[in-house]
Order: C-alpha cells, then structure tokens, then sequence
C-alpha cells in the first residue's frame, strides 16, 4: 500500500511538473512571427485588419511581419528559426522537407492557378519544346520551378537542356522584358502585371499541375505550441471571410502591397480560388504527383519514398470546423 501510494504520489507529481513545463513553454512566447507575401492575397488582409494581433493580445504576444518574395524565402527563413509560420506552394514545401527542412503544412491558404510559362510576343516560343537552349528566368525551389521542370518533361526535355537563370520572380519579370532572357517561369502578381503591362503571352498554361498554396509551421512550434498554431488558423479564418465577404478591400490590400494597377490585380484574383481551406488529401494528391513527376526527372533522389514524405507535411489536425 505504501508502495502504490508513493507511486500514485510520484506520478501526480510528474503530471504536475509536465502542466508547469507547459504553462512555462506558453509563457515564454512574447511574438509570433509570420510572413507576409502577395502571392498569398489573405496574408495581406490579415496583416492590414490586425486579427491575429487582436485574439493574441489577451496572452501579452505580439506579432511580427516578414515579406517573402517567394516560397524559397519563406522556406529558408522557417528552416533558419526567423518566422514561425511562412506561404509556401505545396509542392515547394515537399521539397524543402525531403531536403531536411522539418516543416508541416497546416492551411490552404488558397488554389492558385499562378505559375504559367511566360515569353514575349517576338520570341516565336509556342510550347515547351521550343524551350530547347533558350535562356529562362526562375526563382529555384518554387511553385513556377517545379512547373517548368514538369512542362520540360513532357516535351521530353530536362533543366540541362535550357540555360536556367536565377533570379527572385520579379526579377525575372524584368529579365524577361529586358531581353536577357527568353522566357520566365511566372508567378502572379507579377506574371498578371506581364500581361497586362507588357503584352507578354503565356504560352504553356496548365492549372493542375499548380500546387496549392499552403500555410507552413515549423514542425517544432507545432508540438510545443499547438494551441498557437490553431489561434493563427483562426485568424486566418477570419481573414479569409473577411476577403471572401469585401472582395474590394482584397483587391485594395493587394494594389496597396504590389502598387500595380487594379487591372493587373483583378487578374491575378481571377485566377485565385479562395474557398478550400482545410489541408488533407486533396492537397495531398496534387502535391504527391508534383513529386513523383520531379523524382522521375531525377530532381528528387529514386530511393526517397514520396508518398511518405507527402503525408510527413501535411497535418490536417489544426483544419478549421467545416461551414466556418
């Protein structure tokens, strides 16, 4: 008896010790760190009406703003510790955890049709094939990259058999009006803003092979701070009704962000489906072929087992209550 009691007693105390490490961890949180990006149109509302900064204020936790140009930076800087949360293309957010970046995808922040294959009207370029020894623009591990490694494939072509050129999308935009380079693997606002502006064509177009855009977490934030992570899906919901609700004020928060003109904006939220939040296997198919199609061009190694890797990311637990 004595036994069982000094037990019961040494475990009541561990359950203790385990609620104060807890608490301990929660207190230690003074700022959450997102980014914010103009591919990502909600990212921009939830930052202009202050929603995260409104629920987290109650706890003492500030919040704190960091654009990324494209999901490489918001990748690298959620593999360095600078952001919490970061928008990403799903499929970029696959490689960047096969690679060793321990994220988790957590929101579908919206289904994009953003990336198309971009050139100017003299190019005489009509299709993937024509891409053979031409010079194209691309940011490296984005949506717009993956895209043109699989558009290449299909013409039966690779990444050596074109001079790539890195540069960050805008860029490439400015690379692609300057003659420098023959075509621009695109990403709206951008690529809308290339159309519109400069009369540019997008000449291979193909909506499926789009990754959706997806909201990630450090997979370390996630364990401790679970609560956390649902508090800024929360916001993230209510900037997403918000912008579902006033689709001018969307329209405004992108024109004030991208300072390009209205016209150009109306073109990329055209292209912009906002209604599919929750993460699960949807996302999980377009990403997992996305990556079997890369690992048959031999950019992910054949020994990676992608359909692991795939369910590794996404984490469908934090998805917000169906009808909200």
């Amino acid at each position: 008896m004595i036994h069982r009691r000094t037990v019961l007693s040494a475990f009541a105390g561990l359950i203790g010790l385990l609620a104060a490490g807890a608490d301990l961890r929660a207190a230690e949180i003074s700022e959450i760190r997102l980014d914010w990006a103009t591919y990502n149109p909600v990212s921009l509302v939830l930052k202009e009406k202050g929603f995260l900064e409104e629920a987290l204020k109650p706890q003492g936790i500030k919040v704190r703003w960091t654009q990324s140009l494209g999901s490489n930076k918001a990748l690298e800087f959620l593999n360095g510790g600078a952001i919490d949360f970061g928008s990403s293309a799903g499929a970029a957010a696959l490689l960047a955890r096969i690679n060793g970046n321990p994220v988790k995808a957590v929101y579908a922040y919206s289904r994009p049709e953003w990336t198309a294959l971009v050139t100017r009207k003299d190019t005489n370029i009509v299709g993937p094939a024509d891409l053979k020894g031409k010079r194209i623009a691309v940011t490296r591990g984005t949506d717009p990259h993956i895209f043109l490694i699989r558009a290449l494939q299909k013409a039966g072509l690779t990444e050596k058999d074109a001079k790539l050129v890195l540069l960050q999308h805008a860029d490439g935009r400015t690379a692609l009006d300057r003659g420098d380079v023959d075509a621009w693997a695109g990403l709206d606002p951008m690529m809308a803003a290339a159309e519109i502006e400069s009369g540019d064509v997008l000449f291979y177009r193909d909506a499926s092979a789009n990754t959706w855009g997806v909201l990630d977490v450090r997979e370390d934030f996630a364990k401790a701070h679970p609560d956390l992570v649902k508090t800024v899906i929360a916001a993230y919901e209510q900037a997403r009704a918000y912008s579902l609700a006033h689709p001018e004020a969307l329209k405004n928060a992108l024109v004030t962000a991208t300072k390009l003109p209205e016209a150009v904006i109306a073109k990329q939220l055209e292209r912009t489906d906002l209604s599919q939040p929750a993460i699960g296997s949807t996302q999980a198919e377009s990403i997992r072929a996305a990556g079997l199609a890369l690992q048959q061009a031999g950019v992910i190694p054949a020994s990676t087992d992608v359909a692991a890797a795939v369910d590794g990311l996404i984490d469908p637990q934090f998805n917000p209550a169906p009808g909200r």
